[in-house]
């Protein structure tokens, strides 16, 4: 029927097709074919010509090979003593060279910046440590007593004593850091980078000075809490702070802008004009002298309030005319201390108990108010005399006596 011849014919086209497409897989294949034959056939002809030309260099090697082994022996051994001669003569040639530069100016001044350098980096983690002493052994604990049932100081005042320490010493911790990273990649030595990111920190510093006399103030008046006194000795008398006092760790901050600023200056005198951070250390030179500047008017009022203090640190009983912020030091010094003659007879002496017959040297300090006048004992200790022992100027009458020879 008609419809069995079209069932018929659409299975003779699928046929077909099917057929159609199995030849044209085919010729791609031959052409694949093809195309690796003619490549393989192109490197067997590069290879032939490979083999050629070996075969030729072998050829023109073989009677330099036989004359070598022809060769005479003693012309061996002269070869030999030539070949070691001008290995000798080329080292010595290195050798002169490399120590002409070791002597040069440039070496010289490359060792001395790179010993700066080093230097630089030993003094930044001993002030890392000092920070750190400051921050755990007097900082935090004092934070702890704060907030005991009985706190021998505030809040307030802990955070007037360490104003912005711990801060500092986060700080100074990631430039110690940076110094190391750079000391690993020696001797390639760049660190202005490292100054960019320390000096728009520095406003921290400019707010410790301002606050560093009035810290002194309070810690001062805090110490007439002997509750206070007591556990400030306990934490002085830990090892790590090794018999210095707070004034002293309060104190470190202070220099560590000049010392910056006396570090870039000897880099910078062995830094050439051509070096790739000759500017940046300028610039950090030049911020760092501007800061020190604001600083300085500052230091000296707090070194002055550090003196006293350590002063009255010395003297056993204690001295509370050293905590007056106005009393500036003046001198130290031993004296010794002898009784007046009137008359012929030894009159009443009237600074201290001393003998009357008997002259003590005495160890003196000299204040804008007061002079203050001191026994030291056997043991290295000082005790105020118990008569006479503080004088105000206010008071006192100089006389100088003229010798009558």
């Amino acid at each position: 029927s008609y419809s069995d011849i079209l069932i018929e014919r659409e299975v003779l086209m699928q046929k077909y097709i099917h057929l159609v497409q199995i030849v044209e897989t085919e010729k791609i294949a031959a052409n694949q074919l093809r195309h690796q034959l003619e490549d393989q056939d192109t490197e067997i002809e590069r290879l032939k010509s490979e083999i050629i030309a070996l075969n030729k260099t072998k050829e023109r090697m073989r009677p330099y090979q036989g004359s070598q082994e022809d060769e005479d022996p003693d012309i061996k051994k002269i070869k030999k003593v030539q070949s070691f001669m001008r290995g000798w003569l080329c080292r010595r040639k290195w050798k002169t060279i490399v120590q002409d530069y070791i002597c040069s100016p440039h070496a010289e001044s490359m060792r001395k910046r790179n010993q700066i350098v080093f230097n630089m980096v030993e003094a930044e983690s001993e002030y890392v440590h000092q920070l750190y002493v400051l921050v755990n052994c007097f900082l935090r604990p004092l934070r702890m007593a704060a907030s005991s049932k009985k706190p021998p100081i505030s809040h307030d005042d802990v955070s007037s004593i360490f104003l912005n320490s711990e801060t500092i010493m986060f700080l100074h911790e990631i430039f110690h850091q940076g110094l190391k990273a750079r000391i690993a990649n020696w001797p390639t030595l760049i660190l202005a980078d490292l100054f960019d990111i320390l000096l728009p920190m520095l406003n921290i510093y400019q707010e410790f000075v301002r606050n560093h006399q009035y810290s002194l103030q309070v810690l001062a008046n805090c110490k007439q809490n002997r509750d206070f006194d007591k556990l400030l000795k306990q934490y002085e008398a830990n090892p790590a702070c090794e018999g210095r006092m707070l004034e002293t760790f309060l104190t470190y901050p202070m220099f560590q802008i000049p010392r910056y600023i006396i570090t870039l200056h000897e880099l910078l005198a062995h830094t050439p004009h051509e070096h790739v951070e000759r500017k940046s250390l300028e610039f950090a030179k030049s911020k760092l002298e501007e800061l020190s500047r604001v600083m300085h008017d500052e230091v000296s009022d707090t070194e002055n309030i550090r003196k006293n203090l350590a002063i009255e640190r010395t003297i056993v009983e204690g001295c509370d005319i050293l905590l007056d912020t106005s009393q500036t030091f003046i001198r130290q010094g031993s004296l010794i201390q002898v009784p007046s003659v009137e008359r012929g007879k030894l009159s009443k002496v009237r600074l201290g108990s001393l003998s009357l017959k008997k002259e003590g040297e005495r160890q003196c300090f000299l204040f804008t108010k007061h002079f203050l006048i001191c026994t030291r004992s056997s043991g290295g200790k000082l005790h105020l005399l118990k008569t006479g022992g503080v004088l105000s100027l206010i008071e006192c009458t100089l006389i100088e006596e003229t010798d009558a020879s």
